[in-house]
Parts: C-alpha cells; sequence; structure tokens
C-alpha cells in the first residue's frame, strides 16, 4: 500500500472510530448536560487547533509544499482556537452573544476545515513529507470533524426545541 492510500486509509478509520465513539458514548453523555456545558466540551476539541502553526515552521514539513495552503492552514487553524477558547469564556459566562458566537465560530471553523481538505485533495498533501503533520490530518482532524458536527446537532437541536416550545402546537 503507498503512502497516499495509507493516509486515507487512516483517516478514514479515524473518522469511523470517533464517529462511533460520538454517538455510543458522548452524544449520551453530552446530551444529559446542561447545553451550554455540552458546548464547552466539544469546544475544547478545537482550542488545540493552534498546532497548525507547525505548519509554517522550517523544517518540519515538505519545503515544496504551497505557501499559499501552508498559510491558510495554520492561520485559519489558529483563528479557530481562538475563537473556540472565546466562546468558552463567553459561555461560562453566561454572555448574551455566546450562543451566535459559537455559530459564528463552529461555521468558521467547519468551512476552514473544508478548505484544507479541499487544498489536501488538490495538492495530493499525502504524497509530501508531512513529518509529525501526518498525525494531525490522519488522527486530529477527523476529531474535529466529529466535534464540528456534534456541535451544530446540539445547537439545532436547541433552536427546533425552543421553536417547538414557543410555537402554540408545539410541545413543552
Amino acid at each position: 500500500m503507498n503512502d497516499v492510500a495509507i493516509f486515507w486509509m487512516q483517516l478514514s478509520a479515524s473518522l469511523v472510530v470517533f464517529g462511533l465513539v460520538a454517538v455510543w458514548y458522548a452524544w449520551p453523555a453530552l446530551t444529559r448536560l446542561p447545553r451550554k456545558s455540552a458546548l464547552i466540551a466539544l469546544l475544547f476539541v478545537h482550542v488545540p487547533r493552534y498546532v497548525g502553526m507547525t505548519l509554517l515552521v522550517t523544517g518540519m514539513v515538505d519545503p515544496k509544499l504551497p505557501a499559499e495552503f501552508l498559510s491558510s492552514a495554520a492561520y485559519g487553524d489558529l483563528l479557530e482556537a481562538a475563537l473556540a477558547l472565546a466562546c468558552i469564556f463567553a459561555l461560562r459566562s453566561n454572555w448574551r452573544f455566546a450562543i451566535p458566537l459559537v455559530w459564528v465560530t463552529n461555521t468558521w471553523g467547519f468551512l476552514d476545515l473544508l478548505n484544507g481538505v479541499r487544498g489536501v485533495v488538490q495538492l495530493n498533501v499525502p504524497s509530501f513529507h508531512l513529518g509529525t503533520l501526518w498525525y494531525i490530518y490522519t488522527f486530529y482532524a477527523p476529531l474535529v470533524l466529529v466535534a464540528h458536527g456534534m456541535i451544530f446537532w446540539l445547537l439545532l437541536r436547541s433552536q427546533r426545541a425552543s421553536a417547538n416550545s414557543s410555537s402554540p402546537h408545539g410541545n413543552s
């Protein structure tokens, strides 16, 4: 099996494993928590995205990778990490704009992740030397993707519950 096939196999396996853990264990536990607490737990998954700045460290990845791709991925991850941390503080402090900030943060982070995947596919990134970044792509990125999905689900579920309780025909 070549490097590219191993990369996609590992990424896919991580996605399946984290998906199963989410469905079987994390989701049932999170739904028993208050919404803010569940969101905080999931947002903490995104705070270490600052590690993406490693893409800009000389000698860590193949110098043949385009600087534009590396900068976009690194700074996009850094912004997502900062936004996730801001959301955690906002939720813990019961700030009025906390939930809208979570929406913005999760949408930004998800789109940044999709943009990164687009770049990985277009450039065939697994064919380059990635050093320790290999593990970020094949292990951490799938975890982040699952966490994004769970955050969206919590936000939409809460929105639906609010709409139902305010509707004259909704159940309370």
